[in-house]
């Protein structure tokens, strides 16, 4: 289970939880320009735009949880379990395979728009990468500083939803999802006003009272109406420093804590969050054990090498004593 999130201050900013009850022993990574993208289905490209993000490097392959290209484009793929759909090779489509998208979609395109037009072109397939990697079942959010879509390849085909709120959960699919939120219309940041009857006086005894009724359990759906509301009505300075910690605590709003969420024995909690300054290409992260937000600059790496960067992620919490 998962959340992403987009925020706009000075700069553009996108990120995602992470919810799971394992790792993956996945890494910052860094995909340079000149990085060899071998495909399964489709020619291979060898120059493209260069890409951070977080994923699990296989056979020299970085397989995406989420990442950003160097001119703003980002891309998060979510568990949509019993929904995703991916087909057979066709031929008068684009071949690719379903762990292949995040980096094919990013090496080509610059903005949602391009990432839409190319998608229209694609048939996802359910090209397994490994005998012990067969594909996840995904939908998708893609985003630039000025709009972002919901891609999910379901039975009847590749939909391609607007996301008007700019943050994707699990399941239900998408339009489902964005339907419940006018169930909730009447929720508010501002203290409520008595609408229950004009003939009883009722007063409100407690700061917060307006958001009575916003949903805090830890399913996808109540994930999604409590990180949109969180998102909407967030307020912070546009400097670097308060719009970062303003998007964690936006995450925090959605955030799993071990043990409340038990899956076959093991407990599903946030593995990482994340944060990218798309705008200046800057991969923020916080991991379960270790709250410190670390960061890789994009910027900072020769975009023409031929081989993946990895950072492994700082794990081991980091608590400054002040005496």
């Amino acid at each position: 289970m998962c959340t992403a999130v987009t925020y706009n201050t000075k700069d553009f900013y996108f990120g995602r939880t992470l919810d799971i009850e394992r790792s993956y022993n996945e890494e910052v990574v860094v995909t340079p320009r000149n990085y060899l993208f071998k495909f399964r289905h489709t020619k291979e490209i060898n120059n493209h735009f260069a890409i951070i993000g977080m994923a699990y490097v296989a056979n020299n392959f970085p397989l995406y949880f989420d990442a950003a290209n160097e001119q703003g484009l980002c891309i998060a793929g979510l568990n949509f379990v019993g929904n995703a759909k991916y087909n057979k090779s066709v031929t008068d489509k684009i071949n690719i395979a379903q762990f292949e998208y995040i980096p094919y979609i990013l090496s080509k395109c610059a903005t949602v728009e391009e990432a839409v037009l190319e998608t229209e072109n694609i048939n996802i397939t359910n090209t397994p990468f490994s005998s012990d990697l067969p594909p996840a079942e995904l939908h998708f959010i893609i985003a630039d500083k000025n709009r972002a879509v919901t891609v999910e390849s379901v039975s009847d085909g590749i939909k391609i939803h607007k996301n008007p709120v700019g943050v994707l959960t699990n399941n239900p699919p998408f339009d489902m999802q964005l339907f419940t939120l006018n169930n909730y219309m009447k929720i508010s940041p501002k203290s409520p006003s008595n609408e229950f009857s004009n003939k009883i006086e009722l007063n409100s005894y407690s700061r917060g009272m307006g958001a009575i009724g916003l949903p805090g359990d830890l399913s996808s759906n109540s994930r999604f109406i409590r990180a949109a509301f969180t998102k909407l009505n967030s307020v912070s300075q546009d400097d670097e420093a308060s719009s970062i910690s303003q998007f964690f605590h936006i995450m925090g709003s959605v955030e799993q804590v071990r043990g409340c969420c038990e899956v076959e024995g093991k407990y599903e909690l946030t593995t990482y969050a994340s944060c990218i300054n798309a705008t200046k290409g800057i991969y923020y992260y916080a991991t379960y054990e270790n709250r410190q937000i670390s960061a890789v600059n994009l910027k900072k790496i020769n975009p023409y090498n031929k081989t993946l960067i990895r950072y492994p992620l700082l794990n081991k919490q980091n608590i400054f004593y002040q005496n």
